[in-house]
């Protein structure tokens, strides 16, 4: 007797989900491609004309302003390691990718933030809302990362927008769920004694639930940032350019010392970024 007639699951049909994702793409391709070709040439002329902007300063200055920067919103020591790690960048000659890597982590966040802070507020408002966007947000978290990398080069091809694109859908999630989250951690009695005030619903939101949900808030725009960092490194494979793109080199030559150098940046540059914006969540907590 043959193993298919032993088990009664293999005479199920196969269902075409890929062929029917396949048609999926190509209708939206078909129908919004307009749409599509007007987000790259705007992301890609910002996106360029940011870092152009950054490389025209020189370096040794824009090194002490991000020195000072981290400063300010955090302690001396993450200053002094922000000066000494963007040098040792610079000695590397990894000046230009670090740039551009940090430029691409600054738009998909914004966009990010863009994004996710409304839609976060909204489903706190309804709960139809939340039903239907928490288990997309699950399914986002739950999704490799390389996955992301197919349909953004299907609708923006190969280059830094639709690895900017990959980055943002996967980096989004934290900050949706964590605004959310800190709104509806919010105590009640705070929200019925700005009512009891006669608050409009928009100023209990502005003055109320959002500074008291702000130290969440921070914790889920850093979480942002350090999944758009590890992201921009993976995109890399679809011409991302920047720390990622030479990881990659490393990577094709078996080049360790590229490797080291170039995972040093961006290690460098996840500290500096993580250390300023955890400093920024622990200012609001002190002050709420």
């Amino acid at each position: 007797m043959s193993a298919k007639m032993l088990n009664p699951i293999d005479w199920l049909p196969r269902l075409p989900l890929g062929d029917g994702v396949d048609a999926l793409i190509e209708w939206l391709r078909a129908t919004i491609g307009f749409l599509t070709r007007l987000i790259s040439e705007f992301l890609g002329s910002f996106m360029s004309g940011f870092a152009d902007i950054l490389l025209f300063l020189p370096p040794f200055i824009l090194i002490i302003l991000i020195a000072l920067l981290a400063w300010r919103f955090s302690n001396y020591k993450v200053a002094l390691f922000s000066l000494i790690g963007l040098i040792l960048i610079y000695n590397m000659e990894l000046w230009e990718a670090a740039i551009i890597t940090i430029t691409m982590i600054l738009i998909s966040v914004l966009i990010s933030i863009a994004i996710g802070l409304p839609v976060g507020i909204i489903s706190t408002r309804s709960d139809l809302v939340h039903r239907i966007v928490w288990p997309i947000l699950d399914f986002m978290q739950t999704m490799p990362a390389f996955v992301y990398l197919i349909p953004a080069v299907f609708f923006f091809r190969l280059g830094v927008v639709s690895a900017m694109i990959a980055t943002v859908v996967f980096s989004m999630p934290p900050v949706i769920r964590l605004t959310g989250l800190g709104i509806r951690l919010v105590s009640e009695e705070a929200v019925e004694a700005a009512t009891a005030f006669g608050s409009t619903d928009w100023q209990k939101l502005t003055k109320v639930q959002l500074p008291l949900a702000m130290p969440t808030i921070m914790a889920g725009i850093n979480q942002c940032i350090m999944l758009a960092l590890s992201m921009v490194v993976i995109a890399a494979m679809i011409g991302a350019g920047g720390l990622g793109a030479i990881v990659l080199r490393g990577i094709q030559r078996l080049d360790i010392g590229l490797g080291f150098e170039s995972g040093l940046a961006v290690v460098i540059v996840a500290i500096i970024l993580d250390r300023i914006t955890q400093s920024t969540k622990q200012q609001a907590a002190s002050e709420e």
